[in-house]
């Protein structure tokens, strides 16, 4: 296997469940170490490891984490990378410097393996706390619990912006693109061709795939491989 075909393998088998729970919000989410967690014993068995960093980018006024999911073959070398961006707020009570960094920090990378592991989170509203500012006219107090959940909002979700980040987990990465072109390349001798897929999506090009449609095309792929094993394609 190629280091996409790895990815893939990767990609289909990862389960990471939304075990994190929001109270405030009432609803759950999965964090960056959940998916890590679930990525590890599939990355074992195609022999391939997973590094994750990010770095502090300035950009304008206003400082930004940039985090990269970087997937390597540990057979061949190759790797294939995958980079989002949170920006840092200015300011959060309750939290240090440090403390805004680290939470930036950890919501970039969640975003990085996201697209990297083709994982769809654009209904999950994170640990935000999308309530705020809902009845405050005429409430002079704010009950202890309200507060809490506020605070602890906070500390966990940075500032980003959810359209944009919304419209970018929607669309397919660089990486999908290429498992793509991997397996068409692979299978062209048996008829496959990505004129075919194009047409079949009613789109021009694969940038304007979304990730719903990447996994329903690799569905399909994988009927190839299958009955390239069999013998029968």
């Amino acid at each position: 296997m190629n280091v996409y075909e790895k990815l893939q393998r990767v990609q289909f088998g990862l389960k990471a469940p939304k075990n994190q729970y929001n109270k405030f919000g009432n609803y759950h989410y999965r964090n960056c170490e959940d998916i890590q967690e679930a990525a590890k014993p599939l990355l074992q068995e195609v022999k391939a490891a997973l590094i994750v960093g990010d770095e502090l980018m300035l950009i304008g006024d206003r400082y930004y984490i940039r985090a990269t999911a970087r997937f390597v073959d540990c057979e061949s070398g190759e790797t294939v990378d995958n980079t989002a961006y949170a920006r840092e707020e200015q300011e959060k009570k309750g939290m240090d410097v440090s403390q805004v960094t680290g939470s930036t920090s950890s919501y970039a990378r969640k975003y990085a393996l996201n697209g990297l592991f083709c994982i769809d989170d654009v209904k999950d509203a994170d640990n935000q706390d999308n309530t705020a500012g809902k009845g405050t006219k005429g409430s002079a107090k704010t009950s202890g619990k309200q507060e809490a959940g506020k605070l602890e909002n906070r500390k966990q979700s940075p500032s980003a912006a959810p359209a944009v980040q919304a419209a970018e987990a929607d669309k397919v990465t660089p990486a999908m693109i290429e498992s793509v072109r991997s397996m068409v390349e692979k299978y062209s001798t048996k008829g496959l061709k990505m004129e075919k897929i194009l047409k079949m999506y009613s789109i021009k090009d694969m940038t304007e795939m979304s990730v719903a449609q990447y996994k329903d095309c690799m569905n399909k792929l994988e009927l190839y491989k299958k009955a390239d094993k069999e013998g029968v394609a």
